[in-house]
Parts: structure tokens; sequence; C-alpha cells
């Protein structure tokens, strides 16, 4: 049986991808982040979502952490810029069981005060960890560069300041505004007729009425160009290359994944990894990363290096990104690449609850799911001067961002 989706009146839409596995992975993927947020309440999305768990009209927090738990299943969530998920996984037969806490605590949460300001503390000491590693924090700064002034341009966990504006109202009417039953997709994967997930789905979502939004602004990009050196109680150079780079609808996305995949993606054998750590020996972690938006996108270059290589390391990404500007790759190394690629994607099929997340996502973003088939035509149809065409209008040097956080005692770049 293929992955089918089902509406209800109101908007709100299931993917359910069957298994023949005895687990059930569930999610409600609700399309809404922190480029949501106003400014000055940077910070709600994530915070609303910590507070999901704490208490519903007919749930204390015990319960709600308990209902799925004490039957051995697994209850999460995370937040990005553009989306927030809720997620389970049990055991096949406690798909009603996971169904209902999952509606209860979308949208019955009751918020209480007490519970808010508890919240904001344990956000605080995840702000605090966060900060105590750079190779992450430097990763979300360099996007606050590139999307500076924008609604993507600002930290999904907020600042303490705006954490203590936030209030219970601000809350109710986020939700009220936001979790629209248009934003919301429900992902189920399990051993399942269709009839009985059908059954499931309308019982436990139904009953909420139809409510709708209005679609966000675009992001403009204009902050590039632009060189920060930080110094920091570190021991190591942090550097990072940015550069704005392609929507999820333009064409050029698929041909943009694969460079970058090329460039330094999973594995060791990526070409910045040959060239820089293996060849040379002079960057421990080095790596790109291609995130994709609504209307936006950064590709983004790390290393992790001492302050006497610096210097060398960037001469050397420079040298690789101009071969890919000046040089078609081989028909060989892209047919390498394209299986590569292919093969790696192949395998994240594993992992059936990250499959049924994107499929959700998939219908939030384009109302329907793009399988692993056309993902694989798309890839057949890259050429050597597609990835040179990209290559030539993004890695130039007015579409770059530069960001270091360099050790306190250690002269800046």
């Amino acid at each position: 049986m293929d992955t089918e989706i089902l509406e209800l009146q109101n908007g709100i839409r299931c993917v359910f991808h069957p298994s023949s596995s005895p687990i059930t992975h569930v999610c409600i993927l609700i399309g809404v982040g922190s480029r949501d947020e106003e400014e000055g309440k940077f910070g709600l999305a994530h915070l609303i979502e910590h507070l999901l768990f704490k208490k519903t009209k007919k749930r204390s927090t015990h319960r709600i952490l308990n209902r799925l738990e004490s039957v051995g299943g697994d209850l999460n969530a995370y937040t990005t810029k553009e989306y927030t998920c809720i997620h389970a996984s049990i055991l096949n037969e406690y798909l009603d069981r996971a169904l209902d806490l999952l509606a209860d605590i979308i949208f019955n949460s009751v918020f209480p005060e007490v519970e808010i300001v508890k919240e904001k503390e344990v956000i605080l000491d995840e702000i605090a960890s966060y900060l105590d590693s750079p190779e992450e924090a430097i990763m979300d700064e360099l996007e606050d560069i590139v999307f500076s002034e924008t609604e993507l341009g600002h930290n999904i966990l907020g600042s303490e300041a705006d954490l203590d504006n936030i209030s219970r109202e601000d809350i109710l009417q986020f939700i009220k505004e936001k979790y629209t039953t248009d934003k919301i997709v429900i992902g189920i994967s399990g051993n399942y007729t269709l009839a009985k997930v059908n059954r499931q789905f309308t019982k436990h979502f139904q009953a909420f009425p139809s409510v709708s939004s209005s679609n966000r602004e675009r992001t403009t990009v204009s902050n590039l160009g632009f060189v920060s050196t930080q110094s920091k109680p570190i021991h190591q150079v942090h550097f990072m290359i940015g550069m704005h780079a392609y929507s999820q609808n333009n064409p050029n996305k698929i041909d943009l994944l694969l460079l970058n995949n090329m460039l330094g993606g999973m594995g060791m054998s990526s070409i910045l990894n040959m060239a820089i750590r293996e060849k040379h020996g002079i960057a421990y972690t080095i790596d790109s990363n291609y995130s994709v938006y609504s209307d936006s996108g950064v590709l983004s270059i790390y290393m992790g290096t001492d302050a006497s290589k610096l210097n060398k390391a960037v001469k050397l990404v420079e040298k690789e990104l101009n071969k890919l500007k000046t040089n078609p790759v081989s028909s060989f190394q892209l047919e390498k690449a394209r299986k590569k690629f292919k093969g790696q994607i192949a395998l994240s099929e594993e992992n059936r609850l990250g499959v049924v997340i994107a499929e959700s996502k998939n219908v939030l973003d384009y109302g329907r799911i793009i399988t692993l088939e056309e993902v694989f035509q798309k890839l057949d149809k890259v050429t050597p001067q597609s990835l040179l065409n990209v290559a030539n209008e993004l890695f130039v040097e007015d579409n770059q961002v530069f960001l270091q956080y360099t050790p306190e005692h250690i002269n800046s770049f």
C-alpha cells in the first residue's frame, strides 16, 4: 500500500505511511516556527512547544508525561524557524492513546502561569548550554547575520529579555492566530488498514473548527559581504562562510543539494574533507550545509582548526570553491556523486519517524508527497554545466558572509 493523504472538513490533514513493523511513529506537524514571532517576543514558538507538555483541561503534567511512557512509548518535540513538531513512538496497539494525547496537548493546553515561569528558567539554562557549544552557536549566528532584520534572522531560543516580555496572553494570542487547521498535518507510520487510520484520525481531530491563516511575507536578504570576528573563551578557532542560497521551490535546489553533498556533506570523502583534513591535516572538522526555507536558503561551510593554521585552511577552501566555478566536474565525478547521494537518501528511509515527518512537511509545503523516485529523477537531470552554473552564481564574494570565533589570547583573522 502506498502512502495516503486524508483530509477532514476542517482542513486538518493526515499522512498515513503503512508499515509491517510492530512500532508506530506518530507526529503532529504545525507550519509555525520562530519566523512567525513578533519582534520583542522572540522565543515564543519554542516556549509554547515546552508548555504543551505541562497541563491541559483534563490532564496534569504528570498524566501527560506518563500517558505514553507508562506503556514504553516515547514523546518529544522540537521547534524550527518554520515548523513545530510533536512526535511519539509506541507499540501499534496504542495508536488511539497517542492520537488522543496529541490532540489534547495541541488544542486543550491551558498554560498555567507557574509553568510559564518555570519553563522560562529551563529555556534560559538551555540558552546557556547552547552558548557553551561554539560549534552550534556560530552556525545560528551566521544565519542571524545573513537574514539580519528579517523574520528568519533571530535565534529560535530567543533571549532573556524577550522571554521576560512574553505573557500568557501573548501565548494564547499566538496560538489563536497561528495554530490554524490549514497548517496542521498528522503523520502516522504503522501496521494498520487505511480504514482504521481514517477512523482514528476522524475521531480525534474532526471536532475542531476550521480556521485558516494568511501566507507569510517573503524574506528579503541584503546583509551580505559581511565579515565578523569575535573573541571567545575557547581554545580553537571556529570559522564559517555563509552564502544566500535557493528556496525550497527554486528549480536549482536539487543541483545545490547535490553540490553541497559533494562539497562537504555526509561521509569522509567530501571535497573539503579530502582537501583540508586528509591531505593537509589542518582541520579536525570541516563540512558544508544547505538550509532550505520556504522563500530563501543558506549554504554554509564550517571548520574548526588551530589559529596558526586558519589562514592556510581558508585559502584551501577558497581554492576548492574556485575549482568548482572554473572547471565542470567530469561525467565520472558526477555519476559517482549521484550514486553516493542516492544511497544516502535511500538509507535515510530506514528512519521511519524521520520519513513520516518529512512526508508531513511535503504535505504542508507542496500539498502532496514527493516520492523517492521523483527525487532520483531530478538528480538524474543534474549536469556538469548545471553544477558549474550554480557554483558561479553562489560562490562569489558579494554573496558571502564570514564569521569567526577566535580564542581570546589570539589576534583576529
